[in-house]
């Protein structure tokens, strides 16, 4: 492992033309993940046409940096203006905005910057031991089945998240899946409730989808506060955390390191379970639950560990076994594929030399948030000096373009805002945006998988549960919704 890191690093550091990728990927996921209304998805959405014709570990490589040092970004704005930049940092707004409102945004965001770092570095380590073993593994013993059960055990976890209610959180992840039957069968190549329009015929893309459930809603959201007097602005502040405080959280930051790992190999959910295990562990084993919530630092520390831990671990599933682990790994099979390769088991023997220039970027891009985070954040703390009525038409204007430019269609601007009113609608009503954008992304991977899976087995259910690993994920991931469902009754008998 340590022969082929140290030729991942010569080969990504020997070229002055990957040298200026790789700092274009760490700089611009970081300002493309603070700034509110766009992310990480808008920039490598952006990216995407432009490396059609770059060597293929060059085309993949900026995806990978800009994956890492956005997760970080997305947590400038969830800390700043309760405005996630992606689903994985939807906890640390709990407590880093009312942190924000107490006048401790400084505090927040440090604390971000060197767990993020933390979580992420340990998370690349791990990832270069464990993915190529792991794909060796999956050549022999994972198909068609085992895949659908992966994606069905990861929609009975996300199934818990985000949502007011346990049904409310089933209810979202079926709207999810829902619209990811737009499009065509994978079976037969039928257009199925596409309404008549042509461009739908490929399905919903998600990057406008995640454009308008998160930054479009928010701005609805800010808005009608800002109509109804209820909206406050933000308060600036510079203060960092020492590091005498945040030692004294470095047991939230080991487990933390745990729950996003283990949840970052789960295909579909990555980091963004991971965020809300690692807060839901905080909170779960703090003395004083009722501070979360209410500006508790160690609610920033959990989330943002744990969301950096599961992007290493995000792109096992997406390596080892072809499978996205979200919205960002989801795209980058569409880089491969650009590339004419297939990520899964085959690429480590077809192309070893661009997954360890992968590995290595995504090491160094993790360190290098600790170092350009800090000098960054003083920077970007200053947006929240501009106006809500200036900032919020910019927060627009760069979202429609973000998600005009992955297509080329306005279908998709309109996709955005009527996702952004569905999502001001359903966030009013206790519904989970992170449950509705995983079932958009698992849907289409689990169908087919579940159709191939079938034919493979000349639909005989009882041979599709006779393997192994097939079943050991059904049932655990039947016994995730039966638990659910238990502790749901549970709670409404006592009420």
């Amino acid at each position: 492992m340590i022969d082929n890191f140290i030729a991942g690093s010569i080969a990504l550091f020997g070229d002055p033309f990957s040298i200026g990728i790789f700092i274009f990927g760490v700089i611009g996921g970081m300002l493309f993940g603070a700034i509110p209304g766009v992310s990480m998805l808008t920039l490598a959405a952006i990216l995407l046409p432009f490396t059609a014709n770059l060597e293929p570990a060059q085309g993949v490589m900026p995806f990978a940096v800009i994956y890492c040092t956005g997760t970080y970004g997305g947590a400038i704005t969830a800390i700043l203006f309760n405005i996630p930049g992606a689903p994985e940092n939807a906890p640390t707004a709990f407590d880093g905005y009312p942190m924000t409102c107490k006048g401790q945004s400084g505090k927040a965001v440090g604390a971000a910057v060197l767990c993020s770092a933390i979580g992420g570095v340990s998370s690349a380590i791990i990832m270069m031991a464990a993915t190529e073993p792991l794909a060796n593994w999956a050549i022999s013993n994972i198909g068609p089945p085992e895949i659908f059960a992966l994606v069905f055990f990861g929609l009975a976890v996300a199934s818990s998240v985000g949502g007011r209610t346990m049904w409310k959180g089933w209810m979202s992840v079926l709207l999810g899946l829902l619209i990811a039957t737009i499009g065509q069968d994978p079976v037969g190549g039928i257009n199925r409730y596409n309404f008549g329009f042509s461009d739908l015929a490929a399905g919903i893309a998600f990057v406008p989808a995640i454009m308008g459930f998160f930054a479009v809603s928010e701005i609805f959201v800010q808005a009608e506060k800002k109509a109804t007097g209820m909206y406050k602005a933000p308060k600036l502040s510079l203060d960092f955390p020492t590091f005498l405080e945040l030692w004294s959280y470095k047991i939230a930051v080991l487990r933390s390191m745990l729950v996003g790992f283990f949840c970052g190999i789960l295909p579909g959910i990555g980091a963004t379970l991971a965020a809300f295990m690692g807060y839901g562990e905080a909170v779960r084993w703090s003395k004083n639950k009722e501070s979360f919530g209410k500006g508790n630092l160690e609610g920033v520390i959990s989330s943002e560990t744990a969301n950096n831990a599961a992007t290493g671990a995000a792109m096992i599933p997406l390596l080892a076994l072809g499978l996205p682990g979200g919205a960002m790994t989801a795209l980058m099979v569409g880089v491969f594929q650009m590339h004419d390769l297939e990520p899964g088991p085959m690429v480590f023997y077809n192309s070893p030399e661009l997954i360890w220039i992968v590995f290595a970027a995504m090491f160094y891009a993790n360190l290098s948030i600790l170092f350009i985070g800090l000098i960054e954040t003083k920077t970007i703390l200053y947006l929240l000096k501009i106006p809500f009525q200036f900032l919020a038409p910019m927060i627009l204007l760069l979202a429609s373009i973000g998600s005009y430019i992955g297509r080329g269609l306005v279908l998709d601007v309109i996709i955005m805002f009527g996702a952004g009113i569905m999502g001001f609608l359903l966030r009013r009503s206790g519904y989970s945006i992170p449950g509705i954008v995983l079932g958009i992304i698992l849907g289409k991977i689990g169908e087919q998988n579940f159709a191939q899976g079938m034919q493979m087995v000349h639909y005989d259910v009882l041979e599709y549960l006779s393997r192994p690993i097939c079943l050991i994920l059904i049932i655990a991931g039947t016994l995730t919704i039966l638990t659910g469902v238990y502790k749901a009754l549970s709670y409404s008998l006592k009420s």
